[in-house]
Parts: C-alpha cells; sequence; structure tokens
C-alpha cells in the first residue's frame, strides 16, 4: 500500500533452458563466445532454412508444469510475434500466443511468516533475440546475434502480487524453483533469469490501473529498488492530476529511478499468426510421466518432510529449502552424522552458511565436505570439544587444515571428561574462593555461575562444562 493506493504487480518472467544448443537449430548458446560467433543461417532465417525443435527445452517446460501443478497442453501452437527492432534479424521472434505448452499452475510464497499463493497464467516457450551493445561504440550500436534462437521460457503470473517484498518472494521462490528441477542455471548477471515486472495502482477494491512495465530487472534488490520507486510515481502522477501512460520503463540503478523505453504494445499490434514452418507441438501422456519419473522432491514436499521426520521448525525447514544445493548438502549432513537433525540444522544455517556467504560460493563448492561437519556435530555430542572449541574446528576445517579428529588433537581442543581431574580443579577453585561459596550457600545464585567460570579458567576452557557443574553441584550441597 502507497498511502490510500494499493499496488498491483504482475510477474514475467524469461527462463533460459538449460539446453547445450538452441531451441531451433543446433547452435551452442554457451555464453561468453566472441560477438556473433554462434549465430547460425537457421538462428538468423537465413533463405532455404527451417527450424526444427529442440526436444530438450520440450521437456524442460513439462518439468517445470509439473512443478507448479500447471496444465500441459497435449498440443500448442508456435507463432510468429512480428515487431522491428535491431537485435531482431528476423523481423519476428518465434513464440507461443493463443495456445501455449503450460497453462494455470502457481508458487507458494512467505513473506513475514504468512503465505500466499501465487497463481501463474502460462508458461511458453519462445526463442530469445540478439543483444544490442551500447557501451563500447561511441555514437553507434554494436549488435551481437549470439543469443538469437536460445530457447526461454517465458513465464507469466497472474496480477496477484501486492508489494515489491511479494514480487522479491516470488522472484526467489521461481529462481530456486527453475533451478531445482535443472532447467535453468538461474544466472541474473548473464542474462539466464530475466524479470519484468507490470505494476499499477489503484484504489482497493477499484478497477486495475493503467500498468507500466519495467523490463529486464537483473537483480533482487533493483526489482524492489524499482517497484517501489514506480508505484510511488503513478501514485504522484494521478494525484497532481495526470494520467498514467502504458509504456515500458527501464530501471536506472544510478539515478534510484525508471525511465520511459517505449509505448507498451498490445498483442494486436505484434500481429500474431502460426509459424508456417513448425507443426503444433504434440505431448503425450508418455512424454509427460518421463518428466514426472525424473523430478526431485520439490522444496514443498522436502519443507514438509524435514518438519515431520526431522523435528525441524518451519523457519528453518524454508530456510534449508530455498536452495537445492542447501538442501541435499544438509540431508548428507544428517545421513553421515547418524541423526543429530537439530544440530547439523543449526551448523548449516549458522557457521556453514555465513562461510558460503563471505566465500560467495553454492554449498556443493563448499570446502567443508558434509562428512567433515557432520563429524564436527558428533565430537560435540560426545563431549570430545565445547561448542566454542567446535567453531576453531570449523574455521580449521575451512582453511584445509585436515580431518576433524587431526585438529582437535594438533589444538589441544579435547575437553576433560574425567570426573576425578575435573572433582581436583573444583577443589581448587573452592577453595580459592571462599567468598563466591558463601554468597551462592546465602541464596545468590549468580555466585554459582561465577564458580563454573572459575573452574573452565583453571583448566584453560578444557573442562567438560556438563560436568563442571555437575561436580561443583555435589561439592555445594
Amino acid at each position: 500500500m502507497h498511502g490510500d493506493w494499493e499496488i498491483v504487480i504482475g510477474f514475467e518472467t524469461h527462463a533460459q533452458l538449460s539446453t547445450v544448443s538452441k531451441i531451433f537449430s543446433g547452435a551452442a548458446t554457451a555464453f561468453g563466445a566472441g560477438p556473433n560467433t554462434q549465430a547460425s543461417a537457421v538462428d538468423l532465417a537465413l533463405p532455404g532454412v527451417l527450424p526444427v525443435l529442440n526436444r530438450g527445452a520440450v521437456e524442460r517446460a513439462i518439468r517445470f508444469g509439473l512443478a507448479v501443478g500447471g496444465t500441459i497442453a497435449a498440443r500448442s501452437v508456435f507463432a510468429r510475434k512480428n515487431y522491428f527492432y535491431p537485435d531482431l534479424p528476423k523481423g519476428y521472434q518465434i513464440s507461443q500466443y493463443e495456445l501455449p505448452v503450460v497453462t494455470g499452475g502457481e508458487v507458494l510464497i512467505a513473506v513475514d511468516g504468512v503465505e500466499k499463493r501465487i497463481r501463474l497464467t502460462r508458461a511458453h516457450l519462445e526463442e530469445d533475440a540478439g543483444k544490442s551493445l551500447h557501451e563500447d561504440f561511441h555514437g553507434m550500436t554494436g549488435i551481437d546475434l549470439n543469443r538469437a534462437g536460445t530457447p526461454l521460457l517465458e513465464i507469466v503470473t497472474e496480477p496477484d502480487l501486492r508489494s515489491s517484498k511479494e514480487a522479491v518472494a516470488y522472484a526467489k521462490a521461481l529462481h530456486s524453483l527453475v533451478r531445482w528441477i535443472g532447467i535453468c542455471d538461474g544466472n541474473m548477471q548473464e542474462g539466464s533469469f530475466r524479470c519484468d515486472a507490470n505494476v499499477s495502482v489503484r484504489r482497493p477494491g477499484g478497477p486495475l490501473g493503467t500498468r507500466c512495465e519495467i523490463k529486464n530487472l537483473n537483480s533482487f534488490r533493483f526489482l524492489e529498488k524499482a517497484i517501489d520507486y514506480e508505484a510511488r510515481r503513478q501514485v504522484e502522477l494521478i494525484e497532481d492530476g495526470g494520467r498514467v501512460v502504458q509504456e515500458t520503463r527501464l530501471w536506472d540503478p544510478q539515478r534510484g529511478e525508471t525511465r520511459p523505453m517505449r509505448s507498451k504494445e498490445d498483442a494486436q499490434d505484434y500481429r500474431y499468426f502460426p509459424d508456417p514452418d513448425l507443426l503444433p507441438l504434440a505431448i503425450t501422456p508418455a512424454d509427460i510421466e518421463r518428466e514426472r519419473a525424473g523430478l526431485p522432491e520439490l522444496p514443498g514436499a522436502l519443507r514438509e518432510r524435514l518438519m515431520r521426520e526431522h523435528g525441524l521448525p518451519a523457519t528453518d525447514a524454508t530456510t534449508l529449502t530455498a536452495s537445492k544445493a542447501l538442501a541435499d548438502y544438509f540431508l548428507a549432513v544428517v545421513a553421515a552424522a547418524g541423526g543429530e537433525s537439530k544440530a547439523c540444522a543449526n551448523w548449516v544455517l549458522g557457521e556453514f552458511s555465513a562461510l558460503l556467504n563471505r566465500l560467495e560460493v553454492e554449498a556443493d563448492a563448499a570446502p567443508v565436505a558434509p562428512g567433515a561437519l557432520a563429524m564436527l556435530v558428533k565430537r560435540v555430542a560426545d563431549g570430545t570439544i565445547s561448542g566454542k572449541g567446535a567453531k576453531e574446528v570449523f574455521a580449521a576445517l575451512a582453511a584445509g587444515e585436515g580431518a576433524v579428529d587431526a585438529i582437535i588433537e594438533a589444538r589441544g581442543l579435547k575437553q576433560v571428561s574425567d570426573s576425578g581431574a575435573i572433582e581436583v580443579i573444583v577443589d581448587e577453585v573452592l577453595a580459592a574462593n571462599p567468598k563466591l561459596v558463601e554468597d551462592y550457600r546465602g541464596g545468590k545464585e549468580k555466585a554459582f555461575n561465577a564458580l563454573v567460570g572459575q573452574a573452565m579458567k583453571a583448566s584453560k576452557g578444557k573442562a567438560n562444562p556438563a560436568q563442571v557443574n555437575e561436580v561443583l553441584k555435589k561439592k555445594l550441597g
């Protein structure tokens, strides 16, 4: 909400499908090649060539439809979307319009602990355009057609989002999902996952306002800032007596504002018609079942299982399932530890996640293997080391200093758990601190903690704290 105004947001996301070749040709899709080295005759629609549909792109679209609970069309149609732009070599884009491959479905998000289901309108296959290069040419624009023909799945929502926070939560959930099911690498810097937000404002309960589309938002932070700015701009414009014009806008991160790019076309402006070079796409029940069999356990199902079977709270289960790499790592740690699910979750969400953030890597590229972290959890559980000592061992693991037991031995971190040795330490502490003993017996509970601290100090932090407590209580009566 902005004052008395409600924000209404719909989302269009272009997810680049993880095929090694393009959607209608055998040209490579690898990122970073020299300009115009991966644009084949088919991608450019040169005379005499015909497009041939990439089966891998269709399989990935089916997988997505299953993951979101959508309807997968037995028959869908490719159309030509006609417009003229320098980086569109054909003068049209092959896309889907009236009959997309996936309709419906939903994505679950959570904002401030409140869950909400975002309805999907459709997901359709299409090819990407090329790229205009403005930075390297003074007064001119270069055109790189390597991206032309790269397979995309365009995922469109209903206008169900009501704030920039919800929009970011949706974008993150969708980003995680397409990576989870292996259809897109999600690299926003390379353009593999591009978000367009359609933003309008209205009085609550009133008709939908005129929308503006903010194109190609390549970070979650920019997405939130752009939506908030655009909503404020529209509200101020209306309240000042103006009207919102339907248009496409770009986010300018230097100025912190959206700015006009071009007028926003309607569907009829693109003059869609079925592509005469491509047959309708037919998907059989067997095609669908083959993809269903290959689907991993989805985030929602795993989240419920972590709560049910591992006894984790909802917040832990939600965070662990935000990334497949992190979820797989956690499950591997628990399996190697032989249980201790809560302790494993604490380590994975605490020290381990902090390490990932520092190194800016995913869980599957971390320098601490699941087995090593599991051994550390076990050594804390069996009393070999203290929680404080365990953090020192973890840092040494991350630095590549060897195995857990070797680090404990080399650094002298093993706890003293011998009851006789601890009794000697406690006796010395009690003899040296008669005032604290008197205070405790006089009802001052803080004195007990002070005695524990003295005992731990005397043992140089190596005494088992639980045993120190137990021996102290027995000695003090």
